[in-house]
């Protein structure tokens, strides 16, 4: 029964394989030539201004999770979408519940603030 899952540990055991392999040749085979252009950070073409360690506004991780948070629960209407006819009124009910629940969610984030980019 186990030998079932050999192609698929053969497969893991190459990719590891080929990872190691990779990384050690290209640091025997790579030049080695570090100056201080070299080494400077670069971000587009244009020189850097100011420190990589800024710190972000906390309303960005908030406007992030709340995307995210509309965006999965937005993905759940596909399927709902595909199987409409075979849900019937059930189906349609629920989901007209789902969004009614989504907009109070969003009424309520849209009422605290949470969208305000200041």
């Amino acid at each position: 029964m186990l030998g079932a899952y050999l192609p698929i540990l053969l497969l893991v055991l190459v990719a590891i394989g080929f990872g190691l392999v990779s990384l050690v040749a290209s640091s025997l085979i790579g030049q080695k030539k570090p100056s201080k252009l070299k080494l400077q950070p670069y971000e587009s073409g244009c020189e850097p201004v100011g420190t990589a360690r800024e710190r972000y506004s906390i309303k960005f991780y908030l406007i992030a999770v709340l995307f995210i948070l509309f965006d999965i629960e937005a993905v759940f209407l596909y399927p709902w979408a595909i199987l409409y006819k075979k849900l019937g009124v059930f189906g349609l009910v629920e989901m007209g519940l789902f969004i009614v629940i989504l907009f109070v969610g969003y009424i309520y984030v849209w009422k605290k603030g949470a969208l305000e980019w200041e």
